[in-house]
């Protein structure tokens, strides 16, 4: 018996689209049973219950009397299904009267699958019992081949399942993702904004959106957030927050107490490790310039003055948001005036990296927004952005990275 083509035989048959593990299995012994150049007359299929504590008969096949349909034998009754992980491959003679009674005075049974516990047992999900015409030997090398063969199609069949999963998983929370992110765009009175956050993964953490009240035409919210975590944990998180926000807003309240009990919910739903900076920035509809802000622990935002070119960091006014419950957030103002520019950013913006380790920082960013400042609020976020990316083109390390610009262009 040639090992090796034996074990291709049997992963082309397992190749075909099965429904089940249990069709997958029955498809493949009935194909062994029927080829001229694999010498096995028959064979039985065992799928462990463990609810049960017994193997029950799911298959059978070849030259053997039939076995009761879903027959069960007790794993604590036979020693068989016991000794198979610590062996793989059995023989021996049969013990149980019913077995014996149907002309099976000889087992070879392989253990195929995931090794499942029951009690303290360790047990294969599935075993294969056969008959054939093979010397001992020869009968442990096929079936060691079977068991192997079958037990990398398993592994690989579900692998590719959890990968679809996922995949699926991943295409939903990007599109959840998205839908909780606003147009990039927007015009609010003497107000040009625009808006991109780009995830390091297919989702991230990182989030802004522009936020007004119903019937409200005098009060733009305009929030930017970075949760700590990675991934689908952080997405969830940026989306409970951009959710709460979104609720909370209509209410009209004073963003300083917003953040506040913002906060307590944070605290509430996440551990203190899942926490969030975030800056929610209020616009009026008033020719003064008023911009009322919050800005709970976050990268400081920066004003930069058309009429001197000197640039403003707007500081923290409180924590960050999640694991401090008692902490009471205050706002703070500045005054935008004509072609005044606001940038709102988060760290992976000035954390991104060269191939030396060089940090792009706040000072590039800055000198870059001084370098843009005719333009207008799409053309600077779009190349603040650009430049960060091939700066950092080199590396593999990365953050999500989420910019928002606010210019007063009227």
């Amino acid at each position: 018996m040639d090992q090796h083509k034996l074990y291709r035989t049997i992963q082309t048959l397992a190749e075909a689209e099965f429904r089940t593990e249990e069709q997958l299995l029955s498809h493949v012994l009935e194909s062994i049973i029927q080829s001229e150049h694999i010498p096995i007359r028959g064979g039985r299929i065992w799928k462990l219950e463990v609810s049960t504590g017994t193997y029950r008969l799911i298959h059978q096949s070849g030259e053997m009397e039939a076995i009761d349909k879903n027959f069960r034998i007790r794993v604590q009754e036979y020693p068989l299904f016991q000794q198979l992980p610590k062996k793989a491959t059995v023989i021996g003679r049969e013990t149980n009267p019913y077995l014996l009674k149907k002309g099976i005075k000889v087992f070879s049974a392989t253990g195929v699958g995931e090794k499942l516990t029951w009690k303290t047992f360790t047990l294969y999900q599935y075993v294969i019992g056969i008959t054939a015409a093979y010397v001992k030997q020869e009968m442990t090398f096929a079936l060691n081949i079977i068991s192997t063969a079958l037990t990398s199609v398993l592994k690989n069949r579900k692998a590719e399942k959890k990968a679809h999963l996922l995949e699926a998983d991943l295409d939903k929370a990007r599109d959840i993702q998205k839908s909780i992110l606003p147009a990039h765009e927007l015009k609010f009175h003497n107000y040009d904004l625009y808006g991109i956050s780009m995830p390091d993964r297919v989702v991230g953490g990182d989030f802004f959106d522009y936020l007004q009240a119903a019937g409200d035409k005098e009060r733009l919210g305009v929030v930017i957030g970075d949760a700590a975590s990675k991934g689908l944990s952080a997405a969830s998180q940026a989306l409970y927050v951009s959710g709460a926000l979104r609720m909370a807003v209509e209410y009209q309240t004073k963003i300083g107490s917003l953040v506040t009990r913002l906060n307590s919910l944070v605290n509430k739903a996440f551990s203190a490790e899942r926490f969030i900076s975030m800056v929610y920035a209020e616009l009026n509809s008033s020719d003064r310039g008023l911009v009322i802000y919050v800005n709970a622990g976050h990268s400081n935002p920066v004003v930069l003055r058309a009429n001197s070119n000197d640039m403003e960091k707007l500081p923290a006014t409180g924590q960050i948001i999640g694991p401090f419950p008692r902490e009471v957030y205050h706002s703070d103002f500045t005054i935008l005036n004509r072609g005044d520019i606001m940038l709102l950013y988060t760290d992976g913006m000035v954390e991104a990296s060269n191939e030396r380790g060089e940090m792009y920082g706040e000072g590039r960013l800055t000198h870059a927004l001084r370098q843009h400042r005719k333009r207008t609020a799409k053309e600077i976020c779009a190349l603040l952005l650009e430049e960060v990316q091939v700066f950092s083109r080199m590396t593999d390390y990365s953050d999500d990275k989420t910019i928002v610009v606010i210019k007063r262009s009227r």
